[in-house]
């Protein structure tokens, strides 16, 4: 059956030749009777440009699927999906707990597929792939064989799309707690309750970058379920988790009890409050951790983010010890590179401490970034040690 054609403007065709994936609303003609799916995308001469993704309520109206003109069916949902589990084979060999399909960084807009242990869940985050949701489910059954498959679209980007909260088994065991080897520490997730889909799994490739360096006594900031803290405990004396809250905690307590860490505690609190006692206690640490959510959500944020990454780096930078290291994050889309290592440079001079750069990093290789699609590039992360 052929897809119904969706027009597109020269600007939507301009867009689309400069290696975009997104069309915006504004960039398609009225389209009469179109219906979420995959449609075919033309010009204004009716030259075939693509498949897409249809949306009929988001800003984002085509999310580009193909340039191709076969029917975007099964057969062609499992060929890009099998070929995103090649290359988490190369990237993220030996791996439990990886991404396994990554939006459009797989060239599959809006789905996300993550995978913990023998159980995955999944994220259908547009109209369009929602529409495929059960399709998706049947590949990943018959191609994968998970124990589990769990949805959890409960993200609120798909009141966007006008997308109902969901969350449930879709396949297989009602799995939710799952334990799982990461850098050689076992991690619990909660795959029903947990952020994203249970955890933040685009860190574990700094988590382990971090461990390189860790030593003496470590402070990890807004740990959340003990990611990083989990990661330094054994090559440091002592490490401190700090997160405001509760239920976190205790999810990273029991990955503490796991593992039978003696040098690892937690603390419920406000970070920006703990690094500011600190100081002011002369608290002096060898590693300090700052991986806050993102500051700025929308462009209009930019500023205020700014200011709070540098309040924080600047606290952690005063309470670290000579030849000590800071690992400092931003998951903020809005917040550049070139930005955080700005507001760094300005908080190592009102700390008057002198910082070099030892690795900057981003997200984990299974997250993928298009070159020409900059939303695909949120995760920064700097390793920097003070002289």
């Amino acid at each position: 059956m052929t897809a119904p054609s969706v027009t597109i403007t020269s600007r939507g065709v301009e867009r689309l030749a400069s290696g975009h994936v997104w069309i915006y609303r504004s960039d398609v003609a009225p389209s009469a009777g179109a219906e979420p799916g995959v449609v075919r995308m033309v010009d204004s001469k009716n030259c075939f440009c693509g498949q897409a993704l249809y949306s009929a309520q988001s800003q984002i109206a085509l999310r580009f699927l193909t340039r191709e003109a076969r029917p975007f069916d099964a057969a062609f949902l499992a060929e890009r999906i099998l070929a995103a589990a090649r290359f988490r084979r190369q990237v993220a060999a030996g791996a439990q707990a990886f991404r396994l399909v990554a939006a459009e960084g797989d060239l599959l807009p809006s789905l996300i597929v993550d995978r913990y242990g023998d159980c995955l869940v999944i994220q259908t985050l547009s109209q369009g792939m929602d529409r495929l949701k059960s399709t998706v489910v049947e590949v990943l059954q018959k191609e994968l064989a998970p124990r589990s498959i769990l949805e959890r679209n409960d993200a609120a980007v798909r009141a966007l799309e006008g997308l109902p909260e969901q969350t449930g088994v879709l396949a297989g065991e009602d799995a939710s707690e799952v334990v799982v080897e990461e850098n050689g520490v076992k991690m619990c997730f909660d795959l029903r309750y947990g952020q994203k889909t249970g955890g933040y799994l685009d860190q574990r490739e700094n988590r382990a970058a971090a461990a390189n360096y860790a030593r003496g006594r470590a402070l990890d900031c807004f740990t959340y379920t003990g990611g990083f803290a989990l990661t330094l405990a054994p090559h440091c004396e002592s490490v401190l988790g700090i997160d405001s809250s509760a239920d976190a905690l205790k999810q990273a307590q029991r990955s503490r009890e796991l593992n039978g860490f003696r040098n690892l505690e937690w603390k419920e609190a406000n970070c920006f409050d703990f690094l500011k006692a600190a100081d002011q206690e002369k608290q002096r640490f060898d590693m300090v951790v700052i991986d806050p959510p993102a500051f700025a959500r929308q462009k209009s944020s930019h500023d205020s983010a700014l200011r709070g990454y540098k309040e924080l780096n600047l606290r952690a930078l005063k309470i670290l010890n000579p030849g000590g290291y800071l690992v400092t994050c931003s998951c903020s889309f809005h917040v550049s590179e070139a930005d955080l290592l700005e507001v760094v440079a300005e908080a190592a001079l009102d700390a008057h401490r002198t910082v070099a750069v030892v690795e900057r990093r981003t997200q984990s290789r299974d997250h993928p970034i298009l070159l020409t699609v900059p939303e695909t590039h949120y995760l920064k992360c700097l390793i920097l040690r003070v002289l």
